[in-house]
C-alpha cells in the first residue's frame, strides 16, 4: 500500500480513472474469505488525507457530522478477559461480519492481519 508522497504521486500519475481502479492501483486491496478481492476505500482515503497533511485522529469532534464521543484508540481488557475493539473501529476499517484475521503476538503488542493478506 502506497503512503505519503508515493501515494500522492501515483494518484496524480493515474489521473482520471475510476475510484475503484485508483484504490486498486495504490495497493489498498485485500482478499476475502472466498478468495475475491476487497477494495479498502477507507484506508486509502485516510492515507490520502494523511499524505496531504490532514488527520482524522485529532479532530476533536469538529466536522464529523454526528456529535458525541470521539475514538480514543485505547482498548481495555474486560473482566472476563475479552478485549473488545468496537463497532466504530471495525466500521472505520470497513470490516464485515465473518472477516477473519490472523493474530500475531509481539512483545506488548497484538497485530491483527486479515486472513490471506501479507503482513506490512
Amino acid at each position: 500500500m502506497l503512503t505519503g508522497s508515493d501515494l500522492l504521486a501515483k494518484v496524480k500519475e493515474l489521473g482520471d480513472v475510476s475510484k475503484s481502479e485508483l484504490v486498486r492501483s495504490c495497493g489498498y486491496v485485500s482478499s476475502k474469505k472466498d478468495g475475491s478481492e476487497r477494495l479498502n476505500f477507507t484506508a486509502f482515503y485516510e492515507a490520502l488525507l494523511e499524505a496531504k497533511g490532514l488527520s482524522l485522529g485529532d479532530g476533536g469532534g469538529k466536522g464529523r457530522g454526528k456529535g458525541g464521543r470521539t475514538l480514543s484508540y485505547v482498548a481495555t481488557v474486560q473482566g472476563n478477559g475479552n478485549l473488545l475493539i468496537g463497532k466504530a473501529y471495525t466500521a472505520l476499517l470497513d470490516l464485515k461480519p465473518g472477516d477473519e484475521f490472523e493474530i500475531k503476538l509481539g512483545r506488548k503488542q497484538i497485530k491483527l492481519i486479515p486472513a490471506g493478506a501479507e503482513e506490512e
